[in-house]
């Protein structure tokens, strides 16, 4: 009697789990009638056993093309799909969901209408193999308050805020995801529990330094809570919540990804248009930005579906390789890796970043130049007016300029270092950065246009607080000494500025900082008085990581406490000078908007680790003008905010996708949804990491929104 009741209640929960991955049929299967489609498209309806599949994708791979090419859309609330304007070539079409299992690739052509039949999942943990890694990462245990503060083996000075912005988007998963299949299980090799995490950590080029983060800032403690996660899921555990399918316009989305890079070379990011004008190279190609990989810069030519490359050169042929900044590459790795055993794959000198179009259709690019140490204009004893006020000894990154007309590519030697650049919206077209240390770095783009001298073109500038209160830059204090109501206060932001978000209106230039140590916040610089300004997240914040302005002037960022938080100037009741204005002046300045996904045990938050947020300015995307957008790295996609609520936008194949930026870009203003779209790559370093394992590329993706699931 009592194993009866056992079973009867597994197959009661397995039943239940399933159900809540699915939406109920509409009708009986094969009720629907098939879309209407054109000579370019793929369409049909997907059934299963139980009826019509809503809110399931439909994925159309082939490798026909000079690179390999997919398009994903998602079927309707009757199971309707429509895969459009495929270029012609013989394509596998297949079906992916939650709640369901992939089903069998079918051969099909453009212009066929192709029925497909869905799998449901035969059990829980089946079905638990397509959700996003952060429904695995939530079975990560996290230290009690009552283990920090010098009660356990838990450094003293760790406290449970500084591990939980660590866990979220800082450390280990600020480089990859983790939750996907790759890293909730281990290689066979390495054994199990703590010691295979430490025996993992130590794994390729960058075996060091993740060592020296997980064992020196932390004291090795958290190995013991990655092998007890890893292990509990060899055992068989499972996820405690399911993801929803996509409901509403999250149907409406179509995403097209193209293969770039090779299996060996991680993409950090890439940059399709100008910000500021994003009708900018319409229809042109995409710019990758392979950061300590590689010297080969891929570019995507959409429309011919063809990548090249162009190997970045350095100024200086005795430039060391590059694994960060100030880091040379490791000539052998710590330990092997479980993919590429001793093989050095690394090999960067240029160590391109970021980079940015300006309104000519030029390409500038955060990238290395030279060695570390700076010329002789950038330090003490020149006359150049910041080394005056300021001098700069060394510069981890420079910045270059390529053009694609002529793939011309100039340096730009700078004395601070460089980060994410972003165009200021004045005459000079100057070009901000982050990266820069305890400095303001700037390039006026004009005057290097009209003089080609670097040195002429570049200014900087200490981050001073008006303490005095009195409007202008005075004599200023130290970081280092207290507060004196008589002068103003030199700062430097915890690990400097991390994202630059220059203000489209009234010239200021706004910085996320603290990310990776001091206080984290947002700081706002006006180069008309060279003054600062530093708003402090909220402590329930933990930390910051990217962020963007929008124009109204409101600051977005991704918060270490799985939210989207934005700050506005504009509510600071308080004086926004004077000796009390040093950083926790202006709570009511703060807002947070939860990001979708589960939380920690114990954690009302959510633990997804959103690496960079982005304002969509102009709609490119199709939400409307100034939505705040940002990576969801562990909901393999993005998130958009409007009208206060959240949409996920899932990149479903393949699965682990995970990016660190996205731009915009229309096309043609005139062409309605088809003319507009994201841009963004897989910047995951490892993307062996991701779905299809060793040999897997990343993959670039435009992101489109359909005013329907059906729209041609």
């Amino acid at each position: 009697m009592t194993t009866t009741r056992s079973l009867h209640l597994v197959a009661f929960v397995v039943s239940f789990l399933l159900a809540a991955c699915q939406v109920p049929p509409s009708s009986s299967p094969g009720a629907e009638s098939s879309p209407p489609i054109g000579e370019s498209d793929i369409g049909g309806v997907v059934t299963s056993a139980s009826g019509p599949e809503a809110g399931v994708w439909v994925i159309a791979e082939t490798t026909d093309l000079p690179t390999k090419f997919a398009r994903v859309v998602v079927t309707d609330d009757r199971g309707r799909y429509l895969v459009p304007d495929l270029p012609k070539a013989n394509y596998l079409v297949w079906v992916r969901g939650y709640g369901l299992v992939d089903s069998a690739k079918t051969q099909a052509a453009p212009g066929k209408i192709l029925d497909l039949k869905a799998v449901v999942a035969p059990n829980a943990a089946a079905a638990a193999q397509y959700y996003p890694a952060i429904y695995w990462y939530t079975l990560m245990k996290i230290p009690p308050a009552s283990d920090f503060g010098g009660a356990t083996d838990i450094p003293k000075n760790i406290s449970q805020a500084n591990w939980l912005r660590q866990m979220n988007n800082v450390d280990c998963i600020g480089c990859h995801q983790l939750g996907q299949q790759s890293t909730r299980t281990i290689p066979a090799q390495f054994g199990s529990g703590r010691d295979a995490w430490m025996r993992r950590i130590q794994s390729g080029q960058s075996g060091e330094m993740m060592t020296t983060r997980i064992a020196g800032q932390f004291g090795g403690v958290p190995y013991k809570y990655f092998g007890d996660w890893t292990d509990r899921i060899a055992k068989g555990e499972l996820p405690k919540v399911q993801p929803p399918r996509p409901q509403g316009v999250e149907r409406n989305i179509v995403v097209t990804s193209w293969e770039w890079s090779t299996d060996k070379h991680y993409l950090h990011d890439l940059i399709a248009s100008d910000r500021r004008n994003p009708t900018v190279n319409a229809y042109g190609p995409v710019y990758g930005s392979p950061e300590y990989s590689t010297d080969n810069m891929p570019i995507l030519d959409p429309k011919t579906n063809k990548v090249t490359f162009f190997k970045m050169p350095v100024r200086d042929p005795g430039t060391p390789e590059s694994l960060g900044p100030g880091h040379a590459a490791a000539i052998k790795p710590l330990q092997p890796s479980a993919y590429w055993g001793e093989e050095k794959i690394w090999d960067t000198k240029a160590n391109n970043h970021n980079a940015m179009f300006d309104k000519k259709g030029r390409v500038w690019i955060a990238a290395t130049v030279r060695g570390m140490d700076n010329a002789a204009f950038c330090r003490k004893g020149s006359d150049h007016p910041s080394a005056k006020v300021f001098p700069l000894d060394r510069s981890p990154r420079q910045v270059a300029v390529l053009d694609p007309k002529t793939m011309k590519y100039s340096f730009v030697d700078t004395c601070f270092g460089t980060h994410h650049p972003q165009f200021g919206y004045d005459a000079n077209d100057t070009l901000w950065f982050s990266g820069t240390g305890p400095v303001a770095g700037w390039v006026n783009t004009k005057t290097f246009d009209e003089t080609g001298d670097a040195a002429r073109s570049q200014g900087w500038s200490p981050f001073i607080l008006d303490t005095n209160g009195n409007g202008r830059r005075d004599d200023y204090v130290e970081p280092n000494q207290a507060v004196d109501p008589a002068k103003d206060k030199r700062i430097v932001p915890g690990s400097g500025p991390y994202a630059v978000m220059p203000h489209p209106t009234d010239g200021s230039i706004w910085y996320t900082v603290g990310v990776f140590a001091g206080s984290a916040g947002f700081l706002r610089f006006d180069p008309a008085t060279g003054l600062s300004e530093v708003f402090n997240v909220p402590s329930n914040g933990y930390g910051i990581r990217g962020g963007d302005i929008d124009k109204n002037g409101v600051a977005w960022g991704s918060a270490s406490n799985g939210s989207l938080v934005s700050f506005d100037r504009r509510k600071c009741k308080g004086l926004l000078s004077g000796p009390t204005a040093t950083g926790n002046h202006c709570p009511e300045g703060w807002t947070f908007y939860r990001y979708p996904g589960p939380g920690f045990e114990g954690f009302e938050t959510s633990a997804e680790a959103s690496y960079y947020t982005w304002v969509d300015q102009h709609n490119t995307f199709g939400l409307g003008e100034n939505i705040p957008m940002s990576t969801a790295n562990l909901n393999d996609g993005f998130v958009a905010l409007k009208d206060g609520k959240m949409i996920m936008i899932r990149i479903p194949y393949p699965m682990g996708f995970y990016a660190k930026g996205f731009d915009g870009r229309i096309d043609d203003p005139n062409a309605g949804w088809k003319g507009r779209g994201l841009w963004s790559t897989n910047g995951d370093r490892t993307p062996w990491l991701m779905e299809g394992g060793k040999g897997s590329k990343p993959r670039a993706v435009h992101i489109q929104l359909r005013p329907d699931p059906l729209a041609r």
